[in-house]
């Protein structure tokens, strides 16, 4: 039942995203990038930066700028890099981009970090995917997220 309701709280549609947003790409599943660069088409202005391991060696066509934080190795380090960066940057919205099934535990990390940012979502969906991996993606991102509401962050 919880696993339901997990999945069926998870955004399927990115949020408004303004002219002027920066936006955040979690690396870690192979459709996170190029949806980010598909959707930023719409967003010329917008800012962008990859964050995560693989950041420095993904692929992508950008005729822009992206900044590119490629020490995080988790989705915890992933909200303490961007809490670094906005705290920096002084920014007071922000638009995440990940995969569905990632981003509620992701959102839930960056809010905690964040408490004062608006936060915009935007999901890179599963399909395509075959069914029991998806099951089976949903389930370990359940887990993960009953795991960081305990309090482990990492692990």
């Amino acid at each position: 039942m919880g696993g339901m309701i997990f999945k069926s709280s998870a955004p399927r549609t990115c949020g408004d995203i303004m002219a002027d947003d920066t936006i955040f790409v979690l690396t870690g599943d192979v459709r996170r990038i190029p949806f980010a660069m598909r959707t930023l088409k719409q967003y010329p202005d917008t800012d962008v930066y990859i964050i995560g391991v693989g950041a420095n060696t993904a692929t992508f066509d950008s005729t822009r700028p992206v900044m590119i934080e490629s020490e995080s190795k988790s989705t915890y380090q992933n909200a303490i890099a961007i809490k670094n960066i906005v705290n920096k940057t002084g920014l007071d919205r922000i638009v995440i981009i990940t995969t569905e099934d990632h981003m509620n535990r992701a959102e839930y990390l960056i809010r905690h970090e964040l408490p004062e940012t608006e936060i915009v979502t935007c999901p890179a969906t599963l399909y395509g995917m075959p069914a029991a991996r998806r099951l089976e993606r949903w389930t370990t991102e359940y887990i993960k997220y009953i795991v960081t509401m305990l309090g482990i962050k990492e692990g």
